[in-house]
């Protein structure tokens, strides 16, 4: 006996794969849109924990020494022993921060340090610009800080 060929061919259509990769698009997307604003909650996140950290680690410095550094020498004297009046009483070997650096925030900019603080006049501010890397915004765009208004 013969066999009989099939008459159609198995396949999709032209109109059919582009329905596909439409769909595929949208939900990465959807999904990239997702994650990447998972993303920015996680640097926000960071940056509070690193400000917190680093008034920890301000304030064991005042305990050493007897006040906080000047805004003049700034998160600096966290790594190295500063200069100028006044100076630390009992500086440790190595000083505070190990690595020998202190850290950038999560979006590769540096910290803000000012003693009296403006919004911590008895103590001093410390905050990050944010994602923008300019003051005020909104946002992951936020200044944050370790003043007590942050939400």
């Amino acid at each position: 006996m013969a066999r009989k060929q099939a008459c159609g061919t198995a396949g999709f259509t032209l109109i059919e794969i582009m329905a596909v990769v439409i769909i595929i698009g949208l939900l990465t997307g959807i999904v990239g849109a997702a994650i990447f604003s998972q993303v920015d909650k996680g640097r926000v996140t960071a940056a509070q924990a690193q400000l917190k950290s680093l008034s920890g680690v301000l304030e064991l410095y005042r305990m050493d020494n007897g006040r906080f550094p000047t805004t003049e020498q700034g998160l600096e004297s966290l790594v190295h022993a500063p200069s100028g009046s006044p100076e630390p009483r009992n500086y440790p070997p190595g000083g505070y921060l190990s690595g020998g650096r202190v850290p950038l925030d999560p979006w590769g900019e540096p910290y803000f340090y000012e003693r009296p603080g403006q919004r911590n006049p008895h103590s001093f501010d410390l905050w990050s610009l944010g994602a923008d890397a300019r003051t005020g915004g909104e946002g992951v765009d936020a200044d944050i800080g370790n003043w007590a208004d942050q939400s």
